[in-house]
């Protein structure tokens, strides 16, 4: 039987380098599901905070869809139910046709959805503790409604909404693992994947679980980062 420092070593042997990339594909998932929530969530914190009733029951129906299903059945739906519906779709023109979803793109759309469901009611939260005499002071000097939101009513709303939205950075980060259900190489996937074949389970989640405390600790000190510029930034105006 190997030893545990050859199973974590790089190379033929070991599986540090599946590991590594493992991680390298939940951070990079990660982030590339961050901006996508974040506008989606901000988009519809807005429909839900308009005086519009139909933009606010679209706002509503949203959340509480994308809320209230698993995040795993989301993931489902949208890797199998849409590669379902396009293969139909297509079939109608070429009955040949294959279509093939791709698991890094879906993974993506997944947890984007749920992220900003989540992510609207902390917006939602902000814009509701502005004061309505910060839009009126912004259109009393000349600003119009986008420059009222851009220059007085955003810088606001992040250094409000950035508590909340540091917590759901990190859910995401811990959602990530669920990816791993559809074949994506994350680090879940890869430290099941070594334990199979080592039979060595307890020594390859055990350095995930590692890994993950790696990351969130990192993210924390990130986000003490941002928080800090924010409140400087504040203080200055």
């Amino acid at each position: 039987m190997q030893s545990a420092w050859t199973l974590l070593s790089w190379g033929p042997q070991g599986w540090l380098d599946d590991i590594a990339y493992g991680v390298f594909i939940t951070v990079s998932l990660a982030l590339a599901t961050l901006p996508v929530g974040l506008v989606i969530g901000f988009l519809v914190a807005l429909a839900k905070n308009s005086d519009e009733p139909s933009l606010r029951l679209a706002g509503n129906i949203y959340t509480t869809i994308f809320r209230g299903l698993p995040e795993l059945l989301t993931l489902f739906i949208i890797f199998f139910g849409v590669q379902i519906a396009l293969q139909k779709l297509v079939q109608l023109v070429d009955p040949t046709a294959t279509v093939n979803v791709n698991a890094f793109v879906s993974g993506i759309i997944a947890l984007a959805l749920v992220f900003s469901s989540y992510s609207s009611e902390v917006f939602l939260s902000a814009f509701k503790a502005i004061p309505k005499g910060q839009y009126e002071g912004g259109y009393s000097i000349g600003l119009t409604g986008g420059q009222t939101m851009r220059l007085v009513v955003l810088p606001q709303l992040i250094r409000i909404a950035l508590p909340g939205l540091s917590n759901l950075w990190l859910i995401l980060l811990k959602d990530t693992a669920l990816v791993s259900a559809i074949g994506l190489p994350d680090i879940i996937r890869q430290a099941y994947i070594a334990s199979r074949v080592t039979q060595e389970a307890f020594l390859f989640f055990g350095l995930a679980t590692l890994i993950y405390l790696v990351l969130a600790i990192i993210s924390s000190f990130g986000i003490g980062v941002v928080e800090r510029s924010v409140n400087q930034q504040d203080a200055r105006r």
